[in-house]
């Protein structure tokens, strides 16, 4: 009866799941649409400025901290009290791990090593706080709770493909956010062209990293759940990375002309 039962809750999380990820999908398809048809920005970053005077703003290092932080404290808590056959499984801890190791980065690396980061509207922290809890909690779920890979999954060539294509991407994220920290010196709040890695391809090389990095975690992890991250984050910072080379042209006479928006030698 209690193996029957756990069946039973396990079934009943997974289908809760999947109604969630087909959520954050119908999510990602409005997001893309207000960024693209309504050409509409989020309000942070260089696009502070068309923030309305009424909103509260604070201090971008401490929004980063608070708004990553949601998915690290997910990642912990999933693994203490995991299910067994999960905890047990090498490809659900892999993906658990490799999942924290971004955010880990995202909530204790990257925050403090900013650079005359403008302030952050409290609504905008809040925003990316919610999706954080919303999105942790999916993918810690699947991976410590609902679902099971067997033995034979990490050497599947979707999760070996999948792992390499998603730390080609973090590699190719974390450096670019570097390139893009080194343009300004101490006490700079202004922007300059990007040179190096990625940034001799595309405009928005650190969004192109982010892409990469959560689609190979999908192939990786080959479910609902982590397709509706990687296609949610693709219409989010994709546009985004759009914006911004439409930006670069704006502001820089002697942009290089070569250099695509997102998608090397594409878009």
């Amino acid at each position: 009866l209690s193996s029957r039962s756990g069946k039973g809750g396990r079934a009943r999380r997974m289908n809760a799941e999947h109604y969630s990820a087909m959520a954050m999908i119908l999510s990602g398809i409005a997001v893309f649409l207000m960024s693209t048809v309504l050409n509409m920005r989020a309000w942070y970053g260089r696009y502070n400025i068309e923030v309305p005077a009424t909103l509260f703003k604070m201090n971008a290092t401490l929004a980063w901290i608070l708004q990553e932080s949601p998915v690290l404290v997910w990642c912990v808590y999933s693994y203490v009290h995991a299910n067994p056959a999960c905890r047990g499984s090498p490809a659900n801890v892999v993906l658990l791990f490799f999942l924290a190791a971004h955010y880990f980065n995202r909530t204790c690396i990257y925050p403090l090593l900013i650079r005359g980061g403008k302030k952050t509207p409290v609504e905008v922290m809040l925003l990316a706080f919610g999706f954080c809890v919303w999105n942790g909690y999916n993918q810690t779920t699947w991976l410590m709770q609902s679902h099971v890979y067997g033995a034979e999954w990490v050497n599947d060539f979707r999760f070996v493909g999948g792992l390499i294509l998603a730390a080609t991407g973090m590699a190719i994220n974390v450096h670019s956010d570097h390139i893009l920290r080194n343009l300004r010196k101490p006490g700079e709040t202004g922007y300059r062209v990007p040179q190096g890695g990625m940034f001799e391809l595309v405009s928005g090389a650190n969004f192109l990293g982010e892409i990469i990095e959560w689609t190979g975690f999908a192939i990786a992890q080959w479910s609902l759940v982590g397709f509706a991250f990687a296609f949610f984050t693709a219409s989010f910072i994709g546009p985004r990375g759009y914006h911004h080379h439409q930006y670069y042209l704006r502001k820089f006479d002697n942009y290089p002309k070569h250099r695509r928006a997102i998608i090397p030698f594409i878009l």
